[in-house]
């Protein structure tokens, strides 16, 4: 990769919620997907808000641990934008207003075919606009020993998982950096 082509990559703007609707400015649509796709019992949704003045897409729900359950999520298919090549980036820029909690962000690829795997980071949001940098090297691999390989993204996730909880998530920009 040359020169100008890295530093176009540099920043790639996945969605910065300017159009106060479902879809991201890469073309796809957010979607909002709960463990109840598998037996649990959590529920939530997601859909277009603001906050001080911002627009950005509100996750919330309650996330329950019976019937194996214990997530919620909003999802953003990536796989045939150009946002599915993160090369000449260092990881994930997301801007979030929560409720002093901590959520995941979850990356699926074309190497991984299972529902339940992924590449997985946590991070904390506080009650307030906040951005969060999350290196691609702090991605572990969820039920896979396959390396996570950014040229082949096919999926991001921003999750409620693994504990019982009111998740309530404001989504702002989100971009490689």
């Amino acid at each position: 990769m040359n020169a100008s082509n890295l530093k176009a990559k540099a920043m790639l703007l996945i969605d910065s919620r300017e159009n106060n609707d479902l879809r991201s400015d890469l073309g796809s649509q957010w979607r909002f997907i709960a463990d109840n796709v598998m037996g649990g019992v959590s529920d939530g949704s997601l859909s277009p808000d603001s906050i001080e003045g911002r627009f950005c897409l509100r996750m919330r729900g309650t996330v329950r641990l019976d019937n194996n359950g214990g997530f919620i999520q909003a999802t953003l298919d990536i796989g045939q934008t150009r946002g599915s090549d993160a090369s000449g980036c260092q990881g994930l820029l997301l801007d979030v207003y929560g409720n002093d909690s901590v959520y995941n962000l979850h990356l699926r690829t074309d190497d991984i075919s299972l529902p339940w795997q992924s590449y997985r980071a946590s991070f904390q949001a506080p009650a307030r606009w906040h951005s969060v940098k999350t290196p691609f090297d702090t991605f572990t691999g969820y039920r896979t020993r396959k390396k996570l390989n950014i040229t082949r993204l096919r999926r991001i996730g921003i999750v409620a998982i693994g504990r019982e909880f009111t998740a309530d998530l404001r989504i702002g920009k989100l971009a490689y950096y």
